[in-house]
């Protein structure tokens, strides 16, 4: 064993014993970030809902529920799944682009608080279908701010070539519209996200700006909202995830608190994710086999692209230690996965330990879109899952 005797709180003898690969979950952590949020947003006006593409595990949505986020969902697993864990309803918010008929229906079978329409198409389906059902659907419109976040290509939703949402030049017909054709629907308020792991606040400056225009031009046509939702998106640091454990919440609460000019009763909604669990789960991994060839050191893990496929999907980096070698010498790796497929790899000249068979590894930041886009290609098992608070 090595001379560290635990890895973050969490003994490395009992982790030797488990199978592998496996999640760990620092509820600890978890809990910190939470009370965090909660004590930057404690104004009655503001609400933060978890998006549960992060990570919809059962343990984890209890918690978070238990601090009293709402939820914000893009199917209806999801919500089937935040009502199951405990989230109120009717602070539910359900976004994305496709929508199905059952989907619509369950959410107002549920009573949730607001759909996030993304489109003229499916505002027609929900007020169709709420008529049906005697209900009124409770909608924000999602706006499309024509952003740049500056982060991968993957991961931006904000400008104009992206799928989401309706284009600002589109949006006073849409406005319209729901107000005056829709008999089945409430226009609730107006819906951003421009993208994921945005570190640079000037981006959400950028859409404070978008923001108060949009306000202001509406307000001078005599039409008003009782929400603004401003999405999410606020990234973690992965290259030093025990330096900044909890990522940068002040600072980007911070610039909506200062830079949106919201009016007499408006309520400001927030949809982070990966901000929330992203530093709490880490993968423990074994290593199986360190292979030579002719230019490279392989070291090959249990885990693979099945457990996290962020660096295989768009080229992401976690930071890779090893938690059981004592050696001095530092040797330079490719780490990889088993899986019969190339981009099957964690990270390329990687500095560590010498490492050998039987080591234990830990893929760090991998809390947020680790266990959620996990799968069973190659007939793979599925990970297992720890929680624990020191």
């Amino acid at each position: 064993m090595s001379k560290q005797e635990d890895f973050r709180g969490f003994p490395l003898r009992d982790l030797l014993q488990m199978r592998t690969p496996v999640y760990l979950y620092d509820m600890r952590l978890l809990d910190s970030t939470l009370a965090e949020i909660n004590r930057l947003t404690a104004d009655d006006h503001m609400t933060v809902h978890y998006a549960l593409k992060a990570n919809g595990n059962p343990e984890i949505l209890s918690e978070i529920a238990r601090h009293g986020l709402g939820a914000d969902v893009v199917s209806g697993g999801e919500i089937a799944a935040a009502v199951s864990a405990g989230f109120s309803p009717q602070d539910i918010a359900y976004s994305g682009v496709g929508k199905t008929d059952e989907e619509i229906r369950l959410g107002l079978e549920c009573g949730i608080g607001c759909f996030n329409v993304e489109s003229v198409p499916e505002l027609e389906v929900i007020n169709e279908l709420a008529g049906e059902m005697g209900k009124t659907a409770n909608v924000a419109i999602r706006v499309n701010p024509d952003i740049d976040a500056h982060t991968h290509k993957y991961i931006t939703t904000g400008t104009a070539d992206n799928k989401f949402g309706i284009g600002i030049e589109a949006l006073d017909q849409v406005v319209k519209l729901a107000l005056n054709d829709m008999k089945h629907v409430k226009l609730h308020g107006l819906h951003f996200h421009i993208g994921s792991q945005i570190m640079l606040m000037e981006p959400y400056s950028m859409l404070c700006d978008t923001v108060n225009d949009l306000l202001d031009h509406f307000e001078q046509q005599g039409i008003s909202f009782d929400s603004v939702n401003v999405g999410g998106g606020l990234g973690i640091d992965y290259d030093d995830p025990d330096g900044h454990s909890i990522p940068n919440l002040e600072g980007f609460f911070g610039v909506f608190k200062n830079k949106l000019r919201l009016r007499h009763g408006q309520h400001l909604h927030f949809e982070l994710g990966r901000s929330v669990v992203g530093q709490c789960g880490t993968l423990i991994a074994r290593v199986l086999y360190v292979k030579q060839s002719r230019d490279k050191r392989f070291v090959i893990l249990d885990a693979g692209m099945t457990d996290l496929i962020r660096p295989a999907l768009y080229g992401a980096v976690h930071s890779v230690r090893n938690l059981t070698s004592d050696e001095h010498d530092i040797e330079t790796y490719d780490v990889v996965g088993p899986v019969c497929e190339s981009s099957d790899v964690f990270a390329h000249d990687c500095r560590l330990p010498v490492t050998k068979r039987g080591d234990l590894m830990a893929l760090c930041s991998a809390g947020a879109y680790g266990e959620s886009m996990s799968s069973r290609y190659n007939m793979r098992p599925q990970a297992a899952s720890i929680f624990y608070r020191g």
